[in-house]
């Protein structure tokens, strides 16, 4: 009986072992942060090689994009037809300059400043369009950072006299 308690008493304590060494490890802020930019870059890269399979991947289903002049653009099949069209009439040349990024658990926010040149298909002058930006990135289960909300607004034409 008390080989059968020993027993017993060692599968719960191996047990308990195993459940603490299958705790899944929380990223440090910096690599929050480094995996935040790394996917920035990804991001980035796929407007700017005209790739909306990557773009479309790298969003939330439910991702939201709050344009100026427009109603928002609500969920990853409207956000890639939006897209889609953009690609379709112009070739884009786009920058980011990150000022702020916060994370707090698995939501992060980063505002910024942005440069877009958009250069029409059909022929005409090229474009140029900077203002700012607030992006709100969502860590998914596998750790993965996805884009859920991003809204953008430009500057005001400088007039000329």
């Amino acid at each position: 009986m008390k080989l059968i308690a020993s027993l017993g008493s060692l599968a719960l304590v191996a047990a308990l072992a195993a459940c603490g060494d299958s705790a899944p490890k929380r990223p440090t802020l910096e690599e929050d942060l480094a995996a935040i930019s790394a996917f920035n870059q990804r991001y980035l890269g796929s407007i700017n090689d005209e790739d909306i399979a990557t773009l479309s991947a790298l969003t939330t289903e439910n991702h939201v994009m709050i344009a100026p002049n427009r109603p928002p653009i609500v969920g990853k099949a409207a956000n890639d037809a939006v897209n889609g069209r953009a690609f379709d009439q112009f070739m884009f040349d786009e920058t980011w300059s990150p000022v702020e990024t916060v994370v707090s658990g698995d939501l992060g926010f980063q505002r910024g400043s942005y440069t877009t040149t958009a250069t029409p298909r059909a022929g005409g002058d090229a474009r140029t369009i900077k203002g700012t930006f607030l992006r709100i990135y969502q860590r998914q289960r596998d750790g993965a950072w996805r884009m859920t909300r991003d809204t953008f607004n430009s500057e005001s034409a400088t007039p000329t006299n």
